[in-house]
């Protein structure tokens, strides 16, 4: 019953919690980003540069052939659109990131030091008054 104990302890640990909501939370707003870009911003670029398809950019190594092998081809427009994907995401990311890291910087306030206490004060004093008779 112990191991149960323990497990249940770490996994509700705020940090454990936190990651899981996290990671919950960029799955979906990484689909977000990718319909994003796969239906609103790939279809304009690719009317500008004449009607090309990026998700169907590819190079053909092996054309299909008349008796049913399909074609063999390397897709670099997913690539592309993949590339696309992952710039937005860390621009949103970082740009979100600066925000919270700018709330945080307001919230903190320098802390005053700790008085020292009295005799703290007077042992350095004998000190220094020792040094100075040397």
């Amino acid at each position: 019953m112990s191991v149960f104990k323990e497990f249940r302890d770490f996994a509700m640990k705020g940090n454990v919690v936190d990651l899981a909501v996290g990671v919950i939370i960029g799955g979906a707003f990484g689909k977000i980003v990718s319909v994003l870009v796969e239906k609103i911003i790939m279809p304009p670029i690719g009317l500008v540069i004449g009607g090309v398809d990026f998700s169907m950019l590819r190079v053909i190594l092996k054309a299909a052939g008349g008796d049913g092998k399909g074609e063999v081809a390397i897709g670099y427009g997913e690539l592309i659109q993949t590339l696309i994907n992952f710039l937005i995401i860390a621009c949103a990311l970082f740009v979100v990131i600066k925000g919270m890291n700018s709330l945080k910087r307001k919230d903190e306030t320098p802390v005053a030091p700790a008085p020292v206490p009295d005799d703290v004060r007077l042992l350095g004093e004998i000190r220094d008054l020792l040094r100075g008779k040397s």
